[in-house]
């Protein structure tokens, strides 16, 4: 099952990142797919809000993983796109799946052996102008027909 969503703004594409976290279960993963520039830090931004963090969410390109602990629950925010033919063994799998808080992987086609079989894959589509098209699937049902509404 999965459920497709147009947003027209970047606003609209946070406020579907609040929702999603609105929704979620604890110790969601979400992977993020999509091409440079479609939206995927923009949704996380959305995520980081609806959890109250106050930190300024950047993409963790350079870093990898950038955690955040200063709002309601923790926001675990890791950017895959550097270890492409990398080892992983670097202590991601501690971080992915944290049973209190969320999970958001951008290129996880690059660490796939350290994602679990539940999470949840959110595909953005830059449509063109501010216009995304973003397609989640998995999770559990409760989650996609909350995002239906």
């Amino acid at each position: 099952m999965s459920v497709e969503i147009i947003t027209k703004s970047a606003n609209e594409t946070m406020a579907l990142g609040q929702k999603i976290v609105n929704l979620a279960r604890s110790g969601s993963v979400f992977c993020l797919t999509g091409d440079l520039g479609a939206g995927k830090t923009t949704l996380v931004k959305g995520m980081a809000q609806a959890l109250g963090i106050k930190s300024i969410v950047q993409s963790p390109t350079f870093n990898i993983m950038k955690i955040y602990f200063d709002g309601l629950r923790p926001l675990i925010h890791i950017d895959a796109y550097r270890l492409e033919n990398a080892n992983i063994d670097i202590g991601l799998d501690e971080y992915i799946g944290y049973e209190t808080g969320f999970t958001v992987i951008e290129w996880p086609e690059y660490i796939l052996k350290l994602i679990p079989k539940s999470a949840i894959t959110i595909n953005i589509t830059n449509l063109g102008e501010d216009n995304r098209k973003i397609v989640i699937t998995g999770g559990d049902k409760t989650l996609l027909e909350g995002l239906n509404k």
